[in-house]
Parts: C-alpha cells; sequence; structure tokens
C-alpha cells in the first residue's frame, strides 16, 4: 500500500474520522491486524480558524502549501486535506508537489453520478456554502447545487465551529441540521452533501429520506483505492 499523506488539525475530530476510515479499510482488505500507512501534518486549529476568519487565505496558502510539502518529503505517494473548506488552498498545493492531490468535491460530484443525481443541497462551513471553488466542481459534472438560506447557513456554520469542531454532539442543533434539510428536500434537493467533515458526527443516512454523501468517507475511500494501486 502507498503512503498516504493527510493534511489534518482542521479539525482534529474530522482527521479522527479520516485515519479511522482509512484503517477500517485497509483491514477489511487485508485482513487484521493490517492497518493503513499514513503520514500527517497536523495543524492548530485555532490559528487557521482565526486566518479564516480575517479572509487571509494568502497565508493559508503558504502554510497548506508547506504541509503538502511536508508529507511529500516524508514520502507519501497522495495527499488528502482533511477539511472541505481548506479545499479553496488547493492549488497552492497542488502547485509544489509533484504527487497527486486528490480533491474532495471531484470524488464526491463522482459518487453523485453514481446515483443518478442532478440536483443536490450542500452543507458546510459559510466558506464551504457561499464561495465558488465546491460548487464550480459539481456544476462541472452536471450536477445542480442548492444551498441554504441565509440564516440557515449560520446555523450550520456555527454548529460546526462552535460544537462539531471539539467533538462536541447536540441534539438540539442536530433536530436544526434536519429541519434545514427537510426544507431543502421538499424544495427539490434529490440528495445531500455533508460538505464539511465533521458534519458526520452528527447527521447519518438514517437521519435522511434520500441520498446523503459523507464528504469525508468518500474522500477517504478514494484516497485508499488509489493507496492500493501498483
Amino acid at each position: 500500500m502507498k503512503k498516504i499523506g493527510l493534511i489534518g488539525g482542521i479539525t482534529p475530530e474530522s482527521t479522527i474520522l479520516y485515519y479511522r476510515i482509512l484503517n477500517q479499510l485497509n483491514a477489511s482488505n487485508l485482513g487484521k491486524p493490517h492497518s493503513a500507512e499514513v503520514v500527517i501534518n497536523s495543524f492548530d486549529f485555532g490559528q487557521i480558524a482565526k486566518l479564516q476568519k480575517e479572509s487571509r487565505w494568502d497565508l493559508l496558502d503558504e502554510i497548506m502549501a508547506e504541509a503538502g510539502k511536508n508529507l511529500e518529503n516524508a514520502g507519501a505517494k497522495c495527499i488528502v486535506i482533511c477539511a472541505n473548506t481548506m479545499h479553496l488552498c488547493i492549488d497552492a498545493v497542488r502547485n509544489v508537489v509533484n504527487i497527486p492531490v486528490i480533491h474532495i468535491a471531484e470524488a464526491t460530484a463522482k459518487n453523485i453520478l453514481e446515483k443518478k443525481l442532478t440536483k443536490v443541497a450542500l452543507l458546510g462551513t459559510k466558506y464551504t456554502m457561499e464561495k465558488d471553488f465546491f460548487k464550480d466542481i459539481l456544476t462541472s459534472f452536471g450536477i445542480e447545487t442548492m444551498i441554504p438560506e441565509l440564516e440557515e447557513r449560520e446555523i450550520i456554520h456555527n454548529v460546526i465551529y462552535d460544537e462539531l469542531s471539539t467533538g462536541f454532539i447536540n441534539s438540539d442543533s442536530k433536530e436544526k441540521y434536519i429541519k434545514i434539510i427537510n426544507r431543502l428536500i421538499k424544495n427539490g434537493a434529490e440528495g445531500i452533501i455533508l460538505g464539511c467533515t465533521e458534519i458526520p458526527l452528527l447527521i447519518q443516512q438514517k437521519d435522511v429520506t434520500v441520498p446523503v454523501f459523507d464528504t469525508t468517507e468518500i474522500h477517504a475511500t478514494v484516497a485508499f483505492k488509489f493507496a492500493k494501486t501498483n
């Protein structure tokens, strides 16, 4: 198995999910006690969140690019950014490494097409929902994207940063998410993208009546499939 490089700590909770999924996949493929070959460059999420809030994407590009180089130098054969939002910096990483950087939105779009869906709703941080980096890729695959209303986006974003990023699961927040999701479904969403790598801590397929696309699991699975190729 090729070594997978994870740009993590954004947040630690999502990085844990990636690590667990990759190890489970390798154990399922090769049998116990096999685990995944992984190298992690983990950030202080407090620093990342501060720069995001200040819109210092130039500095975020620099530190993400450095993380990518560190992982390549450590022997990684592909790189996974363990956060949807930080794919805003993927070009900065790709520009400085000579190994694949697997895009979470591309992986998700292919999964959506496999379900033969053409209209989905996107939940995530306000950066992921309001900026175009994720939606543009879905559009390039012929997929229409719906996003929640402004007040709903604030709720979704605040739950991610104030609760899920620290592993805190709040039943009231889950009810709010499900209410938002049900409204989106009523308005035509054929599927729901959990476009923040922490949202699966709160929402699973059993909570939703249409297909749910867990970007964390989808992304990690694509990296695993790459890593196990010759």
